[in-house]
């Protein structure tokens, strides 16, 4: 019997860089393709899926800032960047056969929809699946406070963070072997210890909006669709303090 799931609404969160697959810089179609069977295999079994992509594999505007660009003008680049990755991974998903809408937080009527929160959630509720791109739709903002903030607005159950690690460790897990993985955490925990897997103000958004988040490895066929059935797979924060 299959099991049911533990968690009905989600906003999944993947760095740009997650596109690369073995590749320096841009998009990999096989990765691509591979990520949107995951989202597609969950959407089936019933969960309202939602994405936010970063903009890492094209452009990255605190990069360029730090070397003398103007913050607020690598910021909208950066926000640009990952209008493009929405674009492919909608494409991805519309040929495997899913509906997926892109909102985008800067008007960009052209190429993809506004972002209206309630229009977000009755996409959700007709079996859409949703991309949320430009971040929040201002500079000195990531998309990990974006991804936070969206998922808070449209009553998400849970935020998954998709990383190249099986979740949080106290230190660097391919410099020392001897790191330690953490299978729950407090966000309060988090931000004291400066573990930096998101950013403190992404953190402190899921914090108070008392939303958990789970950090894991997306590398591993079809564990996006066991950590919504309930597997306790990679680190899971929430609460003030681990319990």
């Amino acid at each position: 019997m299959t099991a049911p799931l533990a968690y009905r609404r989600v906003l999944l969160k993947l760095s740009g860089e997650a596109l690369m697959g073995d590749e320096d810089y841009g998009i990999d179609p096989k990765v691509l393709n591979r990520l949107a069977r995951e989202v597609i295999e969950a959407r089936e079994a019933g969960a309202e899926i939602s994405l936010v992509i970063g903009g890492g594999n094209i452009f990255r505007g605190a990069g360029l800032a730090a070397g003398g660009m103007d913050r607020v003008t690598g910021d909208q680049m950066g926000m640009l960047a990952t209008v493009i990755n929405a674009l492919a991974m909608q494409d991805a998903l519309e040929k495997l056969g899913a509906k997926c809408r892109v909102m985008s937080a800067i008007k960009i009527n052209d190429v993809c929809e506004d972002y209206i929160r309630r229009r977000a959630v009755r996409h959700l509720e007709k079996g859409r699946v949703c991309i949320f791109a430009a971040g929040v739709g201002s500079p000195y903002f990531t998309t990990d406070s974006g991804a936070a903030l969206r998922a808070i607005e449209i009553g998400a159950d849970l935020l998954l963070k998709a990383t190249k690690v099986d979740g949080v460790y106290d230190k660097d897990p391919k410099k020392h072997p001897d790191a330690k993985r953490y299978a729950r955490l407090g966000y309060d925990e988090v931000i004291a210890r400066d573990l930096q897997v998101m950013d403190t103000a992404a953190f402190a958004l899921c914090r108070d909006a008392e939303l958990p988040l789970r950090i894991f490895d997306m590398s591993e066929p079809g564990v996006l669709l066991r950590i919504l059935r309930g597997e306790d797979i990679g680190t899971l924060v929430q609460g003030r303090n681990a319990q």
